[in-house]
Protein backbone atom coordinates (compact mmCIF):
# COMPACT_ATOMS: atom_id res chain seq x y z
CA UNK A 1 0.00 0.00 0.00
CA UNK A 2 1.32 3.45 -0.95
CA UNK A 3 2.26 5.81 1.86
CA UNK A 4 3.98 9.14 2.39
CA UNK A 5 6.23 9.86 5.33
CA UNK A 6 7.61 13.33 5.99
CA UNK A 7 11.01 13.34 7.66
CA UNK A 8 12.46 16.55 9.06
CA UNK A 9 16.18 16.66 9.74
CA UNK A 10 17.81 19.69 11.33
CA UNK A 11 20.82 20.72 13.36
CA UNK A 12 20.81 23.41 15.98
CA UNK A 13 23.46 25.89 17.02
CA UNK A 14 23.53 28.34 19.91
CA UNK A 15 20.27 30.26 20.00
CA UNK A 16 19.17 29.56 16.43
CA UNK A 17 18.80 26.55 14.20
CA UNK A 18 21.63 26.03 11.78
CA UNK A 19 18.82 25.90 9.25
CA UNK A 20 20.24 23.19 7.11
CA UNK A 21 16.83 21.57 6.95
CA UNK A 22 15.72 19.00 4.46
CA UNK A 23 12.13 17.96 3.97
CA UNK A 24 12.23 14.50 2.47
CA UNK A 25 9.09 12.89 1.11
CA UNK A 26 9.64 9.14 1.15
CA UNK A 27 7.16 7.47 -1.15
CA UNK A 28 7.03 3.67 -1.17
CA UNK A 29 5.49 2.20 -4.30
CA UNK A 30 5.68 -1.57 -4.79
CA UNK A 31 8.67 -1.75 -2.46
CA UNK A 32 10.61 0.83 -4.51
CA UNK A 33 11.55 4.22 -2.99
CA UNK A 34 11.57 7.63 -4.66
CA UNK A 35 13.13 10.58 -2.80
CA UNK A 36 11.93 14.11 -3.48
CA UNK A 37 13.92 16.82 -1.70
CA UNK A 38 12.10 20.14 -1.34
CA UNK A 39 14.59 22.99 -1.10
CA UNK A 40 13.48 26.21 0.57
CA UNK A 41 15.35 29.52 0.34
CA UNK A 42 14.67 32.77 2.18
CA UNK A 43 15.47 36.05 0.40
CA UNK A 44 15.71 39.31 2.34
CA UNK A 45 17.01 42.82 1.76
CA UNK A 46 17.60 46.19 3.36
CA UNK A 47 17.96 45.31 7.04
CA UNK A 48 19.75 48.63 7.64
CA UNK A 49 21.04 47.77 11.11
CA UNK A 50 17.70 47.10 12.82
CA UNK A 51 18.31 44.57 15.60
CA UNK A 52 14.55 44.34 16.21
CA UNK A 53 13.77 43.23 12.67
CA UNK A 54 16.93 41.13 12.45
CA UNK A 55 15.49 39.02 15.28
CA UNK A 56 12.23 38.73 13.36
CA UNK A 57 14.07 37.73 10.19
CA UNK A 58 16.02 35.00 11.95
CA UNK A 59 12.83 33.72 13.54
CA UNK A 60 11.16 33.57 10.11
CA UNK A 61 14.23 31.79 8.74
CA UNK A 62 14.28 29.28 11.59
CA UNK A 63 10.60 28.40 11.34
CA UNK A 64 10.45 28.30 7.53
CA UNK A 65 12.78 25.33 7.16
CA UNK A 66 14.91 27.26 4.66
CA UNK A 67 18.38 25.89 3.91
CA UNK A 68 19.85 29.22 2.76
CA UNK A 69 19.44 32.84 3.81
CA UNK A 70 20.05 35.00 0.74
CA UNK A 71 20.69 38.67 1.52
CA UNK A 72 20.44 41.36 -1.14
CA UNK A 73 22.47 44.06 0.56
CA UNK A 74 22.22 47.09 2.88
CA UNK A 75 22.83 45.11 6.04
CA UNK A 76 24.14 47.44 8.77
CA UNK A 77 24.06 51.14 7.85
CA UNK A 78 20.72 52.99 7.74
CA UNK A 79 21.76 55.33 4.91
CA UNK A 80 21.52 59.15 4.82
CA UNK A 81 18.16 59.16 3.02
CA UNK A 82 16.39 56.92 5.53
CA UNK A 83 15.02 57.47 9.00
CA UNK A 84 16.62 55.34 11.70
CA UNK A 85 14.91 51.94 11.78
CA UNK A 86 13.42 50.49 14.96
CA UNK A 87 16.14 49.50 17.47
CA UNK A 88 18.97 50.64 15.22
CA UNK A 89 21.96 48.69 16.51
CA UNK A 90 24.51 47.63 13.87
CA UNK A 91 26.70 45.82 16.43
CA UNK A 92 23.88 43.56 17.58
CA UNK A 93 22.72 43.12 13.98
CA UNK A 94 26.10 41.89 12.75
CA UNK A 95 26.38 39.52 15.71
CA UNK A 96 23.01 38.01 14.79
CA UNK A 97 24.04 37.71 11.14
CA UNK A 98 27.31 36.02 12.09
CA UNK A 99 25.37 33.46 14.13
CA UNK A 100 24.16 31.87 10.88
CA UNK A 101 27.11 32.76 8.65
CA UNK A 102 27.40 29.24 7.15
CA UNK A 103 23.96 29.56 5.56
CA UNK A 104 24.24 33.06 4.09
CA UNK A 105 24.71 34.10 0.48
CA UNK A 106 25.04 37.87 0.14
CA UNK A 107 25.51 40.59 -2.46
CA UNK A 108 26.62 44.15 -1.80
CA UNK A 109 24.19 47.03 -1.40
CA UNK A 110 24.89 50.72 -1.90
CA UNK A 111 25.10 51.19 1.89
CA UNK A 112 27.57 48.34 2.43
CA UNK A 113 31.32 48.98 2.73
CA UNK A 114 34.70 47.42 3.43
CA UNK A 115 34.27 48.47 7.08
CA UNK A 116 31.13 46.34 7.28
CA UNK A 117 33.04 43.39 5.83
CA UNK A 118 35.56 43.69 8.69
CA UNK A 119 32.90 42.73 11.25
CA UNK A 120 30.95 40.20 9.17
CA UNK A 121 32.18 36.61 8.94
CA UNK A 122 30.78 35.93 5.46
CA UNK A 123 31.50 37.69 2.13
CA UNK A 124 29.32 40.71 1.30
CA UNK A 125 31.29 42.69 -1.30
CA UNK A 126 30.24 40.99 -4.54
CA UNK A 127 27.94 43.21 -6.60
CA UNK A 128 26.26 40.22 -8.28
CA UNK A 129 25.75 36.51 -7.80
CA UNK A 130 23.64 33.77 -9.35
CA UNK A 131 21.93 30.51 -8.50
CA UNK A 132 21.08 27.56 -10.71
CA UNK A 133 18.49 25.15 -9.33
CA UNK A 134 17.87 21.86 -11.09
CA UNK A 135 14.10 22.18 -10.67
CA UNK A 136 14.12 25.44 -12.66
CA UNK A 137 15.39 23.57 -15.73
CA UNK A 138 18.27 25.81 -16.74
CA UNK A 139 16.82 29.15 -15.67
CA UNK A 140 19.24 31.39 -13.78
CA UNK A 141 18.35 33.23 -10.58
CA UNK A 142 20.32 36.46 -10.83
CA UNK A 143 21.05 38.22 -7.51
CA UNK A 144 21.78 41.94 -7.16
CA UNK A 145 20.99 44.77 -4.79
CA UNK A 146 19.37 46.75 -7.58
CA UNK A 147 21.18 50.10 -7.54
CA UNK A 148 23.31 49.25 -10.59
CA UNK A 149 22.09 48.46 -14.09
CA UNK A 150 21.14 44.81 -14.34
CA UNK A 151 23.11 43.00 -17.08
CA UNK A 152 21.21 41.33 -19.89
CA UNK A 153 19.64 37.99 -18.98
CA UNK A 154 17.83 35.39 -21.08
CA UNK A 155 14.09 34.96 -21.33
CA UNK A 156 12.94 32.69 -18.53
CA UNK A 157 15.60 33.91 -16.10
CA UNK A 158 14.74 35.37 -12.70
CA UNK A 159 16.11 38.65 -11.31
CA UNK A 160 15.96 38.97 -7.52
CA UNK A 161 16.90 42.38 -6.14
CA UNK A 162 16.16 44.82 -3.33
CA UNK A 163 17.03 48.53 -2.97
CA UNK A 164 13.56 50.03 -3.61
CA UNK A 165 12.12 48.77 -0.29
CA UNK A 166 8.96 47.89 -2.26
CA UNK A 167 8.00 44.22 -2.79
CA UNK A 168 7.51 43.00 -6.33
CA UNK A 169 6.63 39.70 -8.00
CA UNK A 170 5.90 39.96 -11.72
CA UNK A 171 6.77 38.66 -15.17
CA UNK A 172 7.55 41.05 -18.02
CA UNK A 173 8.69 40.14 -21.53
CA UNK A 174 9.60 36.65 -20.42
CA UNK A 175 11.77 37.77 -17.47
CA UNK A 176 10.67 37.19 -13.87
CA UNK A 177 11.27 39.99 -11.35
CA UNK A 178 11.29 39.46 -7.57
CA UNK A 179 11.88 42.04 -4.83
CA UNK A 180 11.35 40.88 -1.22
CA UNK A 181 10.80 44.45 0.00
CA UNK A 182 12.60 45.77 3.07
CA UNK A 183 13.10 43.94 6.34
CA UNK A 184 13.21 47.16 8.39
CA UNK A 185 12.25 50.27 6.38
CA UNK A 186 9.41 49.38 3.98
CA UNK A 187 8.09 51.96 1.54
CA UNK A 188 5.06 52.39 -0.69
CA UNK A 189 2.62 51.54 2.09
CA UNK A 190 3.84 47.94 2.35
CA UNK A 191 4.69 46.15 5.61
CA UNK A 192 8.14 44.84 6.56
CA UNK A 193 8.69 41.77 4.42
CA UNK A 194 10.84 38.97 3.03
CA UNK A 195 10.46 36.27 0.36
CA UNK A 196 10.36 32.47 0.54
CA UNK A 197 11.15 30.28 -2.45
CA UNK A 198 9.93 26.69 -2.66
CA UNK A 199 8.92 24.42 -5.54
CA UNK A 200 9.20 27.07 -8.27
CA UNK A 201 7.16 29.64 -6.32
CA UNK A 202 8.34 32.93 -4.80
CA UNK A 203 6.07 34.01 -1.93
CA UNK A 204 6.52 37.47 -0.41
CA UNK A 205 5.34 37.61 3.20
CA UNK A 206 5.13 39.96 6.14
CA UNK A 207 6.42 38.97 9.56
CA UNK A 208 2.96 37.85 10.66
CA UNK A 209 3.10 35.19 7.95
CA UNK A 210 0.60 36.87 5.62
CA UNK A 211 1.31 36.38 1.92
CA UNK A 212 1.49 39.75 0.15
CA UNK A 213 2.05 38.42 -3.36
CA UNK A 214 3.49 35.38 -5.11
CA UNK A 215 4.82 34.29 -8.47
CA UNK A 216 5.18 30.75 -9.79
CA UNK A 217 7.80 30.16 -12.45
Amino acid sequence: MDYVHNLYLCRTQEGYKDNITYIVNIIAVHNRFCYHIIMIYLFASDIHGSAYFMHKLLNAYETSGASRLILLGDLLYHGPRNELPLEYNPKETYALLNSCKESIICVRGNCDSEVDQMVLDFPILSDYSSLFLEELEGRMIYLAHGHHTIPTVKKGDIIVSGHTHIPLAKEKDGIFYINPGSVSIPKGGFPNSYCLYSEKTFSIRDFSGNELMKLTI
